[in-house]
């Protein structure tokens, strides 16, 4: 970001925070404080009417007599009471939430430099030699490619197996992939200060029975919430749509229970996509459909979208038809 840009956002933060009534805000290490232009090696940033500075000890910088404080939603009960700021404690989002909802051309673009690293690190993936090998060993695998690639913080990283693919928290584990298995893997993680995610879905071998008609399905959800995603319809016909190609399969009931969430600074923000928020050209979400059958196989596919006033912008690849592994 550069001084100007800072600068116009502190100038639209002080204006909503005089709206909110807020005197100050302060914030610690997270999305928030990024978007703020805090560094890496502060404690805290605090924001008022007319200054800004990072510090160690926020309550001096907090005007005297200050009435209303927003601080990070992200603080725990500890950090809050070791502030020792006399005043009411609200949540910053209040403010920086709706500020956030759509991001400027040169984030998009580094969005989309995210959701290509992350694209690349699972194309990479299908190199490596999966038969034989535990979920959590190509997991390890995976995060190293991850690191390489420039991730600052992997997020989240996800290789399932067989049965495992049906259980939407899933923890790599000691489970073996054996041919005949299908396989999801997931990664989350940050380039640049950015977030995105991309999932995907193999095949080891040769596809289970019945496993690339369902399949098919979560690809046929995933075009129809894509379709969905144009300004100004509400976030919610997105999750509407992805949910109406499911059900009308057959699988409704074995439906993932959301289709995405806002992605940005941080891996979950706005837009919610289950609720009635207007698109506007800016907003990011991870749109991701997945059917879970459980004891037996579950897909999900997730990229990261970009809403224009054209038309929705997918800013990784998209996912590809049912890919075997061979080895």
């Amino acid at each position: 970001m550069t001084p100007g840009q800072v600068e116009a956002r502190l100038g639209a933060v002080r204006t909503a925070m005089a709206a909110e009534g807020l005197d100050a805000l302060v914030l610690r290490p997270s999305p928030d404080f990024r978007f703020l232009g805090g560094g890496d090696g502060a404690a805290f940033l605090v924001v008022t009417r007319d200054t800004v500075a990072e510090t160690a000890e926020p309550a001096g910088l907090v005007p005297e007599g200050a009435r209303r404080v927003g601080v990070d939603a992200e603080m725990r009960v500890r950090e809050l009471f070791g502030l020792a700021i006399e005043a009411e404690l609200v949540p910053a989002s209040t403010v920086l939430a709706p500020l956030r909802l759509c991001k400027e051309p040169y984030e998009i673009a580094a969005i989309e430099r995210a959701a290509l690293r992350a694209e690349e690190v699972l194309r990479q993936a299908r190199e490596l030699a999966w038969f034989g090998a535990a979920e959590r060993a190509m997991a390890a695998a995976l995060r190293l490619l991850a690191l390489e690639s420039g991730c600052e913080e992997v997020l989240s990283l996800r290789v399932a197996a067989g049965e495992h693919t049906a259980r939407p928290g899933h923890q790599p584990g000691e489970r073996v992939i054996n041919p005949g298995d299908a396989l999801l893997v997931s990664l989350c993680g940050r380039w640049d200060g950015y977030c995105a995610e991309v999932a995907r879905v193999f095949a080891v071998a040769e596809p289970p029975e019945d496993f690339e008609a369902m399949y098919s399905v979560v690809l046929a959800a995933h075009a129809a919430g894509l379709a969905a995603a144009r300004p100004p319809a509400p976030a919610a016909d997105v999750e509407r749509a992805v949910g109406q190609v499911i059900d009308g399969s057959g699988y409704g009931r074995f439906a993932a229970a959301h289709a995405g969430r806002g992605m940005g600074l941080g891996p979950d923000e706005g837009p919610r996509l289950g609720e009635d928020t207007p698109l506007a050209a800016g907003m990011t979400f991870c749109l991701e459909p997945a059917i879970y059958v459980p004891d037996l196989f579950g897909a999900r596919v997730a990229d990261v979208v970009a809403c224009t006033q054209t038309g929705p912008l997918v800013l990784s690849l998209g996912p590809p038809a049912l890919q075997v592994l061979e080895r």
